[in-house]
């Protein structure tokens, strides 16, 4: 099966729908995540970094309404399908596509805000589908080229929220405080009690804030979900 025939499922939630298409990245529990922890206290201007199928996008303009949001994707086939799944959603004349790359588009205005599922793999055997790689493997867009990017692109009163494996998070987060970032929000996922972390969500900014360390599983030990993880993800899935 070629890249060009290899599709991604579509998800159904509660106010929009993700399509069946041929985006690198499908719907994600870190997406999800991602698109419902991220907070934003001045949300006039929302840039999404690698867009994907829209999701963090249209996440983010269900909870935001006065957001103006720009989605942005180096691939083609994304942006594509992201135009699909804007288009039919409630939230369309409030959510710009850009088919560009992130570290040369010459943005006319800073940002309020930023969110970013990026690229997680430094190194390891990439997927045969292109856009699968690109989404997830560094090459195009390094974490210290991204840092620099959200460095430039956020007001200086701005939230940049990213989702991360543990051990490429921390070591994204020990980047960003060498550049000048600092930490303002990071919660701890673990899928049940008994297993360790593997995914950081976490937030940075360009003033000194105090911290805000959370933790979320996402399992009961009884079996389902856990109470904080369908408090924080009710608004979006339809069976919670």
């Amino acid at each position: 099966m070629t890249s060009s025939t290899t599709k991604t499922k579509g998800f159904q939630f509660k106010q929009f729908s993700i399509f069946d298409g041929h985006s690198g990245m499908p719907v994600s529990t870190d997406g999800v995540l991602l698109g419902a922890w991220a907070q934003y206290r001045d949300s006039t201007h929302i840039l999404d970094i690698g867009t994907g199928t829209g999701l963090l996008s249209l996440m983010i303009a269900q909870r935001y309404s006065n957001a103006q949001i720009t989605s942005i994707d180096i691939d083609a086939v994304a942006i594509q399908d992201a135009e699909i799944n804007i288009n039919r959603s409630p939230w369309h004349s409030r959510v710009s596509l850009l088919h560009s790359d992130v570290l040369t588009t010459p943005f006319s205005e800073s940002f309020s805000g930023i969110i970013c599922n990026p690229p997680y793999f430094n190194s390891g055997e990439q997927s045969k589908n292109q856009h699968r790689a690109t989404a997830r493997h560094t090459d195009t867009l390094s974490h210290d080229q991204l840092l620099d990017a959200c460095f430039n692109l956020l007001s200086d009163e701005g939230e940049a929220s990213f989702v991360l494996p543990k051990v490429e998070g921390e070591q994204f987060i020990d980047i960003a405080q060498q550049k000048g970032w600092y930490l303002n929000r990071i919660c701890q996922i673990q899928s049940t009690t008994k297993k360790s972390c593997h995914r950081l969500l976490f937030t940075l900014c360009k003033q000194a804030i105090s911290l805000n360390t959370e933790h979320l599983i996402i399992h009961s030990e009884t079996g389902g979900y856990s109470k904080d993880f369908i408090a924080l993800t009710k608004d979006f899935y339809l069976k919670m």
